[in-house]
């Protein structure tokens, strides 16, 4: 869950009426305005976090400053627990905890509290043809080793598959074909799904392709997908 973003209370009372399911905080240091005082990521004209763009430059830089990014994590993780929802695991908008200074002061946190963290190291032999997953993938995958050293250590899944679902027209069939395919071990599945409003559209590019992958996971939902495949569907708790 994003904390106190559009949908944040609908997303509250969904996870307080299925405290079956897992709830991860999807950590935010790109949209609307930080929990606690974290000047090196936000506008100073505005007090709203920065852009993307702007973010990889200064943490490419070292000018964000771990202490911030740790209490803004801190803090939304304090709102999710104040909302009564006790998260089992960490990710992040647009993986920037992979960027320089933020990577470590995430992992962290998550360390201090057992929390999984995701490791969002997607293997360039799903779907090898794909130019630009294969380009986003390895981007991630650069930042992530070279951010590697001096980290806590974190629990996480042993493999990861999302990046090269996404685009909408083609979620459907190559989620049947990473299903089909997964390697031993626990696989993060990312995914999402979601109804397009005008509050997604202001905050985000990827809008329709929610739409098609919602009606690809409930038209045919995992669980039936999986049926005598050998593959479990599991939370992180379970990690």
């Amino acid at each position: 869950m994003m904390v106190a973003q559009p949908g944040w209370e609908d997303g509250v009372r969904a996870a307080r009426a299925t405290p079956t399911l897992d709830v991860g905080l999807h950590f935010n240091v790109l949209v609307g305005a930080p929990l606690a005082a974290a000047p090196s990521l936000t506008d100073p004209r505005t007090g709203r976090f920065l852009a993307l763009t702007t973010l990889v430059r200064r943490a490419l830089l070292g000018a964000v400053d771990a202490a911030d990014v740790e209490a803004e994590c801190e803090a939304q993780l304090a709102a999710l627990r104040a909302a009564g929802i006790t998260p089992t695991h960490i990710d992040s908008h647009r993986h920037t905890h992979a960027l320089p200074r933020v990577r470590g002061a995430v992992a962290r946190v998550a360390a201090r509290h057992g929390l999984v963290l995701r490791r969002p190291l997607e293997s360039p032999g799903w779907f090898a043809f794909d130019a630009a997953a294969q380009l986003h993938r390895a981007v991630i995958r650069a930042s992530w080793i070279a951010t590697a050293a001096g980290c806590a250590a974190t629990r996480g899944t042993d493999h990861f598959v999302g990046i090269a679902l996404q685009g909408g027209t083609r979620f459907d069939a190559r989620l049947d074909v990473v299903l089909r395919q997964l390697a031993p071990g626990t696989t993060e599945l990312m995914v999402h799904p979601g109804r397009v409003d005008d509050a997604l559209r202001r905050l985000d590019g990827y809008t329709w392709q929610r739409e098609r992958e919602l009606a690809a996971l409930t038209e045919r939902p995992l669980g039936r997908r999986l049926e005598g495949t050998g593959v479990a569907l599991i939370g992180f708790g379970a990690r």
